[in-house]
């Protein structure tokens, strides 16, 4: 099962990024109809409940999902009661988001949000219902059942958003989305894994599966309330609009990298943690899939940066102009993450659950401590401090992480160097010949332009100047290559 296991994973993680580049141009699709249908305020409206029913949302699988794709044998009884375990936690959650529905509306005094609050209630059961059929999709390295589901049920949402927001449901039409993702996402893991939970059973060493999911969901929460406190923020003192100008520009520029994250980790956990009792190729595995989501992820960096101004009008249009700034501003959080994002499957494949906690608990508070700097001057200035403190941050993120493992900071950074390297000399090409063309054009133009220079450009520097050919024609090798194990083999393990 071992030898193949590379193949696998490089298959699976071709498989997994197609599915999230569909899945890209779905939500990029759907963001550019419901911003020209919807207004910023509408947006901020429903960005009030959801930055807050988030942090109840990180708690919707209790970590039980990472316990079945990392432990090594887990029988049918254990994922039987920690099924049950989720429903459990995603009924509680749901009752919450019922109980604080009044709750924000005093905070924000907003008698709207009441009815909004109690209708994303019932996604927190959906939610619970498809966690362990997610997780046995990722464990039996089912990476191509995993993207048609994504993608089958991001376009009922998207379907439901776009057709609500036609009618002149406003607001609502984001909320109908927000519900009907996960319900139709629930369906769609049932039907891949025609798995049928059993009753739940006692005595099968549940503390140990609960505390290593307690630590992993504390963990998520922390680093939520870390991302996501802003949004409150400039709720609650700039309004809606404020906060519907932040959020656009924020998600837009972390969706590409966060899909492409979510894309290579999804492959890259459940193969590091069958790899943690093999440090060798443990290091080689973490190294090259941290070299491919750098490589992937600066071009990106570079155009938001760039070309934030074309990026904005084309995709949102000429009312979002004050997210322009914001999200220029944002840009440099694109590569800091791709640079300590990863650094997860590490901690969580060997079982440093801990340690993840520890770093959380650091970095909640310097970033926190950032957006209430920032926040007197407004979405601006909160966009500003967070992107210092992150680059402050990163480097001691990265040597904490790293610390006693099969990884050095030296190994680091002489995977980070060519693609960064290769990122420096293009953008700088990239700018001086937006100069000479960038008053001729329309933004359209300018940015497909721009960004077909660009891309161009960085490939040839990376793949032939900074000598990378050879590792990423290695990976297509492997895409080619039909595998030698029998997939009801792997299934099993």
């Amino acid at each position: 099962m071992m030898e193949d296991l590379k193949g696998k994973a490089v298959r699976g993680g071709f498989v997994t990024i197609l599915g999230q580049a569909a899945k890209v141009m779905l939500r990029m699709g759907s963001l550019i109809l419901l911003a020209r249908i919807l207004t910023p305020k509408e947006f901020g409206l429903v960005g009030m409940v959801t930055a807050i029913t988030g942090v109840l949302e990180i708690m919707k699988d209790a970590g039980l999902s990472a316990v079945t794709v990392q432990r090594a044998r887990i029988t049918n009884e254990e994922i039987s009661t920690l099924f049950w375990v989720n429903i459990l936690v995603g009924l509680i959650l749901g009752v919450l988001t019922l109980a604080i529905a009044p709750v924000l509306v005093i905070f924000y005094h907003e008698p709207r949000l009441l009815w909004v609050t109690m209708a994303l209630a019932s996604g927190f059961l959906f939610n619970a219902a498809g966690v362990q059929h997610t997780a046995l999709l990722q464990r039996r390295l089912r990476f191509f059942a995993l993207a048609i589901t994504e993608i089958i049920s991001l376009a009922v949402s998207i379907s439901v958003g776009i057709g609500m927001a036609i009618g002149d449901c406003g607001y609502w039409s984001l909320v109908g989305m927000a519900v009907a993702q996960p319900a139709a996402y629930a369906a769609c893991v049932w039907l891949a894994t025609r798995w049928i939970p059993g009753k739940p059973q006692r005595n099968i060493g549940m503390r140990s599966m609960l505390k290593f999911g307690g630590t992993v969901t504390l963990n998520t929460f922390i680093v939520y309330i870390a991302y996501n406190i802003e949004k409150v923020l400039l709720g609650r003192f700039w309004g809606a609009e404020a906060l519907g100008t932040y959020g656009r520009a924020y998600q837009l520029i972390t969706f590409p990298t966060g899909l492409l994250n979510s894309a290579v980790g999804t492959v890259a956990f459940p193969a590091l943690s069958r790899l943690q009792d093999d440090p060798p190729r443990f290091k080689n595995y973490f190294l090259k899939g941290y070299s491919l989501v750098l490589a992937m992820t600066i071009p990106i960096t570079l155009a938001c940066a760039l070309f934030a101004d074309d990026i904005i009008l084309v995709l949102l249009g000429p009312q979002w102009n004050n997210s322009i700034i914001i999200f220029r501003l944002l840009a440099p959080t694109v590569l800091i993450f791709a640079l300590i994002n990863p650094l997860g499957w590490l901690l969580f494949s060997t079982g440093r659950v801990g340690r993840s906690l520890k770093i959380a608990l650091v970095l909640a508070p310097l970033v926190i401590v950032a957006y209430v700097t920032g926040l007197p001057y407004g979405p601006r200035g909160v966009a500003f401090a967070f992107s210092a403190m992150m680059t402050l941050w990163f480097v001691p993120h990265i040597a904490w992480a790293i610390h006693g493992t099969s990884i050095s900071l030296r190994d680091i950074f002489r995977t980070a160097s060519r693609p960064f390297l290769a990122g420096i000399a293009t953008g700088a090409l990239s700018y001086g010949m937006r100069l000479l063309y960038g008053q001729l054009l329309s933004p359209f133009l300018r940015l497909v332009l721009g960004g077909g220079i660009m891309l161009v450009l960085y490939l040839w520097i990376l793949l032939y100047i900074m000598g990378q050919k050879s590792f990423y024609y290695d990976i297509f090798l492997r895409l080619k290559m039909r595998s030698s194990v029998d997939d009801k083999e792997m299934e099993r393990g």
